[in-house]
């Protein structure tokens, strides 16, 4: 018998289905999630930068990582979509995570979960902080660092990583330090790749700093395209980026071989978005920086064959482009 909730989580419930509605450009005024819902968010992992679960690992870890892949999208489109109060729905979400970690969930993308969890024996603490992040995005619309923003990217990204290496049983302290660099890295892709969308939304993902030191102010970033300064924004942040993906190699170095390919490709497609994003001398708003396939294919050859005795570059590493410099020679 499926528990009915009280009047405000009901309505929690009602605003996260509308999220979902929104998500597949639909309208709905129904209490529960339309039947088709789910598929709708799992359809959404053909979208990313990487392969959500990849074909070379086995049937059972791909079912898990699409499972985590389902709730991670679920919170993301709540904090982003959800009409109403949507720190009302993120606190009903974390009820159904604690409910999901006792196999009473009642959402079905929350009940997939709850198998997952219970197989792997997965802590909840890395789902809370994803929802802790879509919370932080209600109160926080700017960044003034670069550090600050990788503190964001802490609660936003880097769970992921941990939840990943927990699911395929590989979890250590040094891969988890790589994994937190790969998850930032891939979060600082994205959000570039969505300068102008973010804008629109009222939020800036940038390092404010950054903008000051280049002379860019605000409005630069919802124009039709990038001025050579916000360029030059991006091509800085696009460098860390770069840095930051290449503990890849070494994360990857430590796995064996079907999990080694699939941790790679992670890093190989924000690597890969990286290239479009330099190929389209770092104007993100004129153009839909998007990695190709055949690009991705040999940034994972790549990734699997670099040797991986080099010494790891900081998260904050220095910046390497000047006010005066003429974006479009990043490193690879």
């Amino acid at each position: 018998m499926t528990a009915i909730p009280s009047a405000p989580a009901h309505a929690a419930a009602a605003s996260a289905s509308r999220a979902l509605d929104a998500a597949a450009g639909r309208g709905s005024t129904a209490a529960g999630a339309p039947a088709d819902a789910p598929a709708t968010i799992y359809a959404q992992a053909a979208d990313e930068n990487f392969p959500v679960a990849s074909w070379v690992l086995p049937r059972a870890v791909r079912a898990d990582l699409m499972a985590v892949y389902g709730f991670a999208r679920l919170t993301d489109d709540i904090g982003d979509e959800s009409p109403g109060d949507r720190a009302a729905t993120l606190d009903w979400l974390e009820g159904e995570l604690e409910r999901a970690g006792r196999g009473a969930a009642t959402h079905p993308v929350l009940r997939r979960l709850s198998t997952t969890i219970a197989a792997r024996g997965l802590s909840l603490e890395p789902f809370r902080d994803l929802i802790e992040a879509n919370r932080q995005d209600q109160r926080v619309s700017r960044y003034e660092t670069f550090e600050d923003l990788v503190g964001y990217c802490r609660l936003s990204a880097n769970p992921v990583g941990r939840i990943v290496l927990a699911v395929l049983g590989r979890s250590t302290p040094e891969r988890v330090s790589l994994s937190d660099d790969v998850c930032t890295g891939l979060q600082v892709v994205e959000h570039l790749q969505d300068v102008g969308e973010d804008a629109g939304q009222g939020r800036i993902y940038l390092p404010l700093a950054d903008l000051r030191a280049e002379g860019c102010d605000e409005t630069a970033l919802r124009a039709p395209g990038a001025s050579p300064a916000l360029r030059r924004v991006i091509a800085t942040e696009a460098a860390r980026a770069r840095r930051l993906l290449r503990s890849g190699a070494p994360l990857a170095a430590t796995l064996p071989w079907r999990e080694r390919v699939a941790v790679a490709a992670f890093a190989a497609g924000g690597l890969a978005a990286l290239d479009a994003v330099e190929a389209a001398n770092f104007d993100v708003l004129a153009h839909r920086c998007r990695p190709r396939p055949a690009n991705v294919l040999a940034r994972l050859a790549l990734l699997l064959a670099t040797p991986t005795s080099a010494p790891r570059t900081p998260t904050s590493a220095p910046r390497t482009l000047g006010r005066s410099s003429t974006p479009g020679g990043g490193s690879r």
